[in-house]
């Protein structure tokens, strides 16, 4: 059975509550209105109205589109992402009929009634009245209004032979703006979630989730698990999408609002998670009566391990998500001015969500030995697809920090028979570098891998933390251990090649060159 924080601590109930950034009675609204609605699988058609929204403000910053940076937009022709933009469009104009259903018939006859009114007083009062958001209906009408017009708009700039930079700037901008102003449908806040589709219903994750005892990390984890099950309900979308020609090229709006998501989770993974957890540790242990600090020593310093490990494995999820993510817009897909047709673009964007939900299925069973080592981590793969994609994934990391590892024990052993045997910093920046390398990818394998010298490994390496201070007998030690460990990872490569969803499957060194690259900055 399942251990349940008390109500006041469930932050993970809290996160899908309070992200929104709804006032009360409108939460309460918007809760009302989605429970009468009356047909099964209302949450995923939500679900693609919301994100298509996100897609479309998400797809005007150039950083969310596969490819290489544009050099120059001021010179770019922007037809294609006008095209795209307007698929999107017209897709969510569709999906907003559908939750309006029979209401629809209100916005035809408030348009009829617009276009015959004599007065311009009458007209005003109309015009007053379809801005109206005091409902989630009357919401859904002003966004069918808009974007009504904005496939206008963008049909009678599609007959020109160029489309200008400030031009769809302007008309995108205008998008962005009402979408943003919507009382009722605006997704637009980084690392926000709802309750109508992001609950997690993975008993395995949940239940590690429950095994966190601060509030803090906590909140921490539950906020990184929401975003990583978001990105998998993403890539179902690029998936159903890239299965129809017709449908292919409106990825492009999904794959902006997943590369925005992420980006923002790894950035907050990298920069405030130590902080927060830190902060939330320190809260707890000055809530410590003083003279209770003897007997609650050893739980108190356990608990500081957990929170540790909790930290290095959240850090390396950031890393490894960040280097798959740019991997997969840099090398796996076209950028949307390519103009490449939905029929060749479909097995592009299905192998890359292939590769995409292996890191995320990676990063969320890596997550959960951490918060609950004595529990089986879940199973999130289905298709042989996935299988094989989470496989070369794991394969291609093992070969990466094989070659770190590699020259980091030949620098060691260069370095060892130098004149200064080790006395001074300087020699020893190297040292600094393996660490950085081991949090980011080591550490998820030896979690991962079972490697039974995993605690002399670990405190070897320990050991090494404050580089300035290094002895020769610790180096011995941690160069011992890395012969250990380099050896251990030769073999689980030689395993993990057996799989039975790599079989005929060759090991990809360029693939595997480039991911790298990429990881050291030089790509």
């Amino acid at each position: 059975m399942i251990a349940r924080l008390p109500s006041e601590r469930d932050v993970y109930a809290n996160l899908l509550r309070d992200s929104r950034g709804l006032r009360r009675d409108q939460s309460s609204a918007r809760d009302g209105w989605f429970a009468a609605l009356p047909w099964d699988q209302k949450d995923q058609t939500l679900f693609e109205l919301e994100m298509l929204l996100k897609g479309l403000a998400c797809f005007g910053n150039p950083r969310n589109h596969p490819g290489p940076r544009m050099s120059a937009p001021v010179a770019h022709d922007f037809v294609e992402e006008l095209l795209i933009l307007r698929e999107g469009l017209a897709r969510a104009g569709g999906l907003v009929r559908s939750l309006l259903g029979e209401r629809e018939r209100a916005f035809t006859f408030g348009r009829y009634l617009s276009s015959v009114l004599p007065e311009d007083s009458a007209r005003g009062q109309l015009l007053k009245e379809q801005l109206t958001q005091d409902t989630p209906d009357e919401a859904l009408f002003v966004l069918r209004n808009a974007f009504a017009s904005f496939t206008e708009l963008a049909d009678g700039l599609l007959r020109n032979d160029h489309v200008p930079n400030r031009v769809y700037t302007a008309l995108h901008g205008t998008i962005a703006r009402e979408i943003g102003r919507n009382a009722f449908f605006n997704p637009l806040m980084a690392l926000e979630f709802r309750p109508e589709f992001d609950r997690i219903r993975t008993p395995e994750v949940l239940e590690a989730l429950h095994q966190v005892d601060s509030e803090a990390a906590h909140r921490v984890a539950a906020l990184t698990m929401l975003t990583l099950f978001r990105s998998l309900r993403y890539l179902d979308m690029i998936d159903r999408y890239a299965s129809d020609a017709a449908s292919a090229r409106r990825s492009y709006l999904v794959l902006a609002v997943l590369r925005s998501d992420l980006r923002a989770l790894t950035r907050y993974l990298g920069r405030h998670s130590a902080d927060a957890i830190a902060n939330g540790f320190e809260r707890e242990l000055l809530k410590v009566h003083s003279v209770e600090i003897a007997a609650r020593r050893p739980a108190l310093e356990a608990q500081a391990r957990r929170l540790a490990g909790l930290r290095a494995a959240l850090e390396a999820v950031a890393s490894a998500v960040r280097v798959d993510v740019r991997k997969s817009f840099l090398h796996d897909l076209p950028p949307p001015s390519a103009g490449v047709r939905g029929d060749a673009l479909g097995p592009m964007l299905v192998i890359a969500a292939a590769s995409l939900r292996a890191t995320a299925h990676h990063a969320i069973a890596s997550l959960c030995r951490v918060l609950a080592p004595a529990q089986p981590a879940p199973r999130l793969s289905i298709d042989r697809a996935t299988r094989r994609a989470e496989s070369e994934r794991l394969r291609r990391e093992i070969w990466m920090f094989m070659q770190i590892l590699r020259a980091f024990l030949a620098k060691a052993q260069a370095a060892e028979g130098a004149q200064d045997r080790w006395s001074g910093a300087p020699s020893l920046s190297f040292v600094r570098d393996f660490l950085t390398h081991f949090r980011a990818i080591g550490y998820q394998l030896v979690r991962a891998a079972d490697y039974g010298r995993l605690d002399p490994f670990l405190a070897a390496l320990e050991e090494l933390s404050d580089v300035d201070l290094v002895e020769p007998a610790r180096l011995r030690a941690a160069l011992d251990e890395c012969h250990a460990f380099y050896a251990f990872l030769e073999q689980l490569f030689a395993d993990v090649s057996r799989r039975a969803e790599l079989e005929g499957v060759p090991f990809d060194r360029k693939d595997a060159t480039d991911t790298l690259k990429i990881y050291l900055g030089k790509a």
